[in-house]
């Protein structure tokens, strides 16, 4: 047995019989383990480590940027905003850095992950951590010995390629590699089951104690204060969008104030009438003592992460860490902190520890790393990690609460601070986010996001940590929320549903003899005949389409047209009106596209996706109350539910629900109005998704069911049927069709995008991003959006996809599917301009093939009101 099992920070070698219980072999023992004393701090504890000491005191009653919480993440902003030169940054802990989660972390970093833009949060941490230490002169004890994510199944071997082929156009290093390099690199590995690997060189683990401590020094060095012990009592928000800051020692007067508190953040936004989505949970894992055959290697050993075992495994010194993800059934939850808060006084505290629980993953880890059989527990580390429901972090300003910004619900703090506290330092300082990260929002999350959600998407989360990630992935803990369409209850049962945005929606109906239910595949699936089945519904008769999940707002007041024109960087529709209109950033991006519509003078109806809802909102709110317009914005979007209704004989079976004249000449594309469908009351837009003849119907949440069933019932004669989100997909790529956060987001400008008809530089209103966008016009596009057609097998792009040509990638799909109209596979892509021109032939990578794409002329099908408007003209459109 190991003499240095079970030491205490401070206290020296065990000297109790329950100290030494807690000494034991990975082969005897089923038993629980109790952690008596932060094994940690004391192994990574070191005299070089010249922490600066901090009395607790304010040193001053105003600052720019309070941030609350010592953390990483906390820290790590305060360096990013004082190294960019923003003064008067402060930042207060309730009792020591690292305190929380940080200190018992285990530390590891990658470049891996399956968000594309979350890679850059990767690179930028691991590029930052390399070059700390000579910046502050801290050391932060940062291992690189790489990754192997390990693959015992042909479906994982296809989840590695399926990456890989996201990998190609990212500059981090990533490769699929043969079972033989795989020994090669872990010689200690088991290699029965190993059918691959996917190996990341550049990453490995970092001391998050010594880390934290460097990005301290840093922030100090560069002006920031760094308060604590300091706690934050209350929080006042002034009616000029300022902040009082209350703690025993007084108060600060702050621009803005940043919640980075770990499992405090609950408290905290509690204080301002805030329930943040969050919940601490039980993380485990071992130390061991000295293994011979780990130290007898010359080089340390990659981490590895054996997937279907569910964890991860590093080298330790002379011994190995091993961290498993236990199932949700068998996982602990810390609800009490939820429902009470958390224990005054809580700081480097541990929970108490259960081997039982992770017994499973322990001897899936001996079979996979058989020297564990032998190897001696020096001790198990149970502390709490916060969880998001969907894992992510929640990072950004806060819809609803002027200047209140978050970076919380960090699971994997460690690898996500360096990169996070330089994303949010940028958007602070430049006014907008320097690139796309929509999937931490934290308004993503809604007053649909309760306790119970959060809690059980918390345990699936945990227990799918290491799922294998399909395309299209479903996950159905927590659901439905109270977040349902009229028509849940009546469609529940004939179809797919998805989650979007806290709502259920179909994504595509059940027929007789198809097989149901979700079944998710990284081919073509149980979906793709139904699919087919309802793209033709669309195009040669009429479908009803759910389309309650869009946010909806209501804008009035005096100067609505006013702000409007300048939100927008199209015209303002005239009354009775609608058009497509995209809000930019200052620096000429795409931060969000709307359909606008003007009812009523100086009144408009403003529509958005249904993962855009408070994210769109939040923007708009904010340039109300910076502008000083007169006007005001309601959200609307869980009072009005939305069918749509599309296709060739859309106008006959609506027509015979309404005296109002729904003919073309009367009711134009692109026109709103007031009506009453089966004396159901309406606002009628002319537009349609799909690009067929459609229309779609704004009424009363509660008159869903009645309007569905007229309308079902008027439809009888044509056929009619209902259709999903996932054939309306195909129906909007066939037309060409953009979407928000694929085609465009805060990486592209609307002039790459292709979207110039939307965007009216020569109107006299000075919108934001125009003298940005006549700036980058003026200097050409370097890449412009292109549409392809591929020559696939049972595969079809996704999206985000590497495009090659002559052996090398040189852009990325954004999104596709396959095009049940031309019978082969489609698909948006980005490449340099030179590559641009229609009939260039490239390549796309699907599932680690690359297959014969060529550029074509867009749409490739054209949209009913082009077909109509070409057919007056007497010339012959093409379908």
């Amino acid at each position: 047995m190991s003499q240095n099992c079970c030491l205490e920070q401070g206290q020296g070698l065990p000297n109790s019989e329950e100290q030494r219980a807690s000494c034991t072999s990975f082969s005897t023992t089923h038993s629980s383990v109790r952690f008596l004393g932060a094994y940690k701090a004391w192994l990574r504890a070191s005299p070089t480590l010249a922490e600066e000491a901090s009395s607790p005191s304010l040193g001053k009653d105003r600052a720019d940027t309070v941030i609350i919480g010592g953390g990483c993440v906390g820290v790590s902003l305060a360096y990013h905003l004082a190294k960019a030169g923003l003064k008067d940054v402060v930042l207060l802990e309730k009792s020591e850095l690292t305190a929380g989660s940080t200190w018992h972390a285990a530390g590891l970093t990658t470049y891996f992950h399956p968000g594309i833009n979350l890679k850059k949060i990767h690179s930028y941490s691991i590029k930052l951590y390399e070059k700390l230490e000579e910046e502050t002169g801290q050391p932060v004890g940062f291992h690189q010995p790489g990754s192997i994510r390990i693959a015992s199944t042909p479906t994982r071997v296809d989840e590695f390629k399926y990456q890989m082929t996201r990998a190609g156009w990212h500059p981090t290093e990533q490769y699929l590699i043969t079972p033989e390099k795989v020994q090669e690199l872990f010689p200690l590995l088991n290699m029965d089951k190993v059918l691959a690997g996917l190996y990341n060189p550049g990453d490995g683990h970092i001391d998050p104690y010594s880390l934290t401590m460097a990005l301290a020094a840093g922030a100090r060095k560069y002006g920031a204060q760094l308060n604590y012990p300091v706690q934050v009592t209350n929080l006042n928000s002034r009616s000029d969008g300022t902040w009082e800051v209350e703690t025993p020692l007084g108060i600060i007067q702050a621009k803005r104030i940043v919640n980075a508190a770990g499992f405090w953040a609950r408290d905290v936004g509690k204080m301002i009438g805030l329930q943040h989505p969050l919940i601490p949970v039980h993380h485990q894992y071992v130390v061991t003592s000295t293994i011979p055959e780990v130290k007898a290697l010359k080089t340390e050993l990659p981490v590895i992460r054996d997937l279907e075992g569910s964890y991860y495994l590093r080298q330790e010194r002379d011994g190995l860490l091993f961290g498993p993800y236990e199932s949700e059934e068998k996982m602990k939850l810390q609800e009490s902190w939820v429902t009470n808060g958390v224990p005054p006084g809580f700081g480097k505290e541990l929970f108490e520890s259960d081997l039982d629980r992770i017994m499973e993953h322990i001897e899936a880890a001996m079979e996979m790393v058989p020297v564990l059989r032998k190897a001696d527990i020096v001790n198990t580390i149970a502390g709490p990690i916060t969880y998001s429901p969907d894992i992510l972090p929640m990072v950004g300003p806060h819809q609803g609460v002027r200047n209140y910004w978050v970076a919380i619900g960090f699971g994997y703090g460690i690898i996500h601070a360096g990169g996070m506290g330089k994303y949010l330092s940028d958007w602070i300082l430049e006014g907008e986010p320097p690139f796309d990260l929509i999937e931490v929002d934290p308004n993503r999350y809604g007053k649909w996001t309760t306790t119970e959600y959060t809690a059980a998407k918390a345990r699936e989360s945990y227990g799918f940590n290491n799922i294998v990630g399909y395309p299209k992935e479903e996950r159905f803990a927590g659901r439905p929320t109270e977040r349902t369409s009229g028509l849940y209850d009546l469609l529940k049962s004939k179809c797919s549903m998805g989650f979007h945005a806290g709502w259920e929606q179909p994504h595509w109906f059940y027929k007789p003899g198809d097989e149901t239910g979700y079944k998710p595949s990284f081919r073509r699936t149980n979906w793709f005949d139904p699919v087919g089945r309802e793209y033709k519904q669309v195009m040669e008769k009429v479908g009803v389409i759910d389309l309650s999940p869009f946010g909806k707002f209501k804008v009035k007041g005096t100067d609505s047209v006013k702000l409007l024109d300048h939100l927008f960087a199209n015209v303002v529709p005239k009354v009775g009106s609608t058009n497509i209109s995209h809000m930019l950033t200052p620096t000429g991006k795409v931060y969000a596209e709307l359909t606008v519509s003007q009812l009523y003078p100086g009144e408009f109806m403003l529509v958005t996706g249904s993962g855009s809802e408070l994210h769109d909102l939040r923007w708009i709110e904010d340039k109300i109350t910076r502008g000083g317009y007169k006007a005001e914005i309601a959200n609307v979007t869980d009072e009005m539910g939305v069918l749509s209704v599309a296709g060739p004989y859309a106008r006959q079976v609506l027509q015979k629900l309404t005296n109002d004249d729904l003919s073309d000449a009367s009711f134009k594309f692109l026109q709103c109005r007031h009506l009453k469908l089966s004396n159901i009351a309406v606002t009628a837009i002319r537009i349609s998704y799909t690009g067929e003849l459609g229309w779609e119907l704004y009424h009363r949440k509660e008159d869903s069911v009645p309007l569905y069933n007229a309308i079902m019932e008027a439809g009888q004669k044509e056929g009619i049927d209902d259709f999903g989100t996932y054939a309306l997909n195909a129906l909007r790529l066939e037309k060409g069709f953009r979407a928000w956060g694929a085609e465009m987001n805060c990486d592209t400008n609307p002039l790459e995008a292709g979207l110039e008809y939307f965007v009216k530089l020569n109107k006299a209103a000075d919108f934001t991003g125009k003298q940005a966008l006549k700036q980058i016009k003026e200097k050409g596009l370097k890449r412009r959006l292109i549409y392809l057609t591929l020559e696939t097998d049972n595969v079809d792009p996704e999206g985000n996809e590497s495009v090659w040509h002559n052996g090398k990638v040189i852009g990325n799909t954004t999104s596709g599917c396959f095009s049940y109209g031309a019978q082969q596979s489609l698909a948006f892509a980005y490449v340099p301009i030179e590559l641009s021109k229609v009939g260039q032939k490239l390549e796309v990578e699907l599932l680690g093939k690359n297959y014969p794409a060529t550029i074509i002329q867009e749409p490739l099908v054209l949209t009913e009101p082009t077909r109509t408007r070409l057919q007056k003209k007497g010339e012959s459109p093409k379908i």
